[in-house]
């Protein structure tokens, strides 16, 4: 199922974007929380704009820091109420003082609900060149704390060896989101193939591909720039969208092994 991040449409209100991904045949929305962003946090607004949409909330993802065991609680109950199949949680930033509701909150929440609670993989960042700034962050660290994860292209270390497909593998069948977006020299979250006559730099079709020879019935989700999906001109946003919807069904929906 294709899905549309709230944070590829930053600048627009809630409304439109649940209007952008309804026009454009996407088939679920990914609410990327922000604190200073009340809307986001608004599950009762949420919950009326999905239904007049007719387009789910089917996956929520969590700030990348500044957690603590009440906000993982209060995004839970968003998404009992959201109706959310998986929650995607960053790994510790250096900056979180408690870390419990990481290492024990969330495995005991996936016990207790039916929600997929998923850990994201991070790009590798360093406070004073030596210190990570996110903690527990491997992909083997990510893999043990609830069993289920949520594959970040962009987050991928490619000047480790890695790519995403040994990504893909390593992470195997805990995956239950995708992060997708392509890439181009410093250029990051860029729609797949926009640049250079079409062809995407990052391995994606091949990637889309083995996902399907896996049978993997989890998400994937557009998570790109604003900049990269044309806001401010909506002509050119519904556009993009629509290209990549036809984008995934070339490659992942309509693929035959």
């Amino acid at each position: 199922m294709l899905l549309l991040s709230t944070a590829s449409l930053t600048g627009y209100g809630l409304h439109r974007v649940f209007d952008f991904a309804k026009k454009s045949g996407f088939t679920g929305i990914d609410l990327a929380l922000t604190p200073s962003n009340y809307d986001l946090w608004d599950d009762q607004y949420i919950k009326s704009l999905s239904e007049e949409s007719g387009v789910p909330v089917l996956s929520i993802t969590a700030p990348s820091k500044g957690m603590n065991q009440k906000k993982v609680e209060r995004i839970i109950a968003i998404a009992k109420t959201l109706g959310t199949q998986v929650v995607t949680f960053s790994p510790p930033h250096i900056t979180d003082k408690n870390t419990t509701w990481f290492s024990s909150w969330l495995a005991k929440i996936k016990r207790d609900t039916h929600i997929s609670i998923a850990i994201q993989n991070v790009a590798p960042k360093f406070m004073f060149f030596i210190i990570p700034e996110y903690k527990n962050s491997t992909f083997t660290q990510i893999k043990g704390v609830t069993g289920d994860t949520a594959l970040d292209i962009l987050g991928v270390d490619t000047s480790s060896g890695m790519d995403i497909l040994k990504a893909q593998k390593m992470l195997g069948s805990s995956i239950k989101n995708v992060f997708f977006s392509d890439r181009h020299g410093p250029k990051t979250g860029i729609l797949p193939g926009s640049s250079g006559g079409g062809i995407s730099h990052l391995p994606l079709e091949s990637f889309l591909m083995k996902l399907k020879t896996t049978a993997y019935s989890g998400f994937i989700t557009l998570r790109v720039s604003p900049k990269a999906i044309g806001v401010g001109n909506a002509e050119r946003v519904l556009q993009n969208l629509e290209y990549m919807k036809k984008y995934y069904e070339k490659h992942f929906q309509n693929f035959k092994q």
